[in-house]
């Protein structure tokens, strides 16, 4: 399945530059449309949880990842969900 969701999402940049993990406290960036892609492919296929252990099913049109690329923060309607229990884990998503 060829994703049609991109990163369409708007958050200002000065609030990007301040955004760190709730967890471990290092940065946070927009997710690439390739990652996002995989992410919603992985959704998709019914395969994503969020740490809490919540199935994801709808697709993102946006996420925050962490700089050592382990966790993805949703964005839903341009606001971050910086809750770590609705962090994503990567490790679930085959690269």
């Amino acid at each position: 399945m060829k994703s049609d969701i991109l990163v369409h999402v708007m958050i200002d940049k000065r609030l990007l530059d301040i955004l760190v993990c709730p967890e471990s406290q290092t940065p946070l960036g927009l997710v690439d449309s390739t990652l996002l892609a995989k992410v919603n492919q992985a959704i998709a296929e019914g395969r994503i949880k969020n740490r809490s252990g919540q199935m994801i099913t709808e697709p993102l049109m946006g996420a925050l990842v962490r700089e050592d690329q382990t966790l993805l923060y949703p964005i839903v309607d341009d606001i971050p969900v910086m809750l770590i229990d609705e962090a994503i884990p990567l490790n679930q998503i085959p690269y």
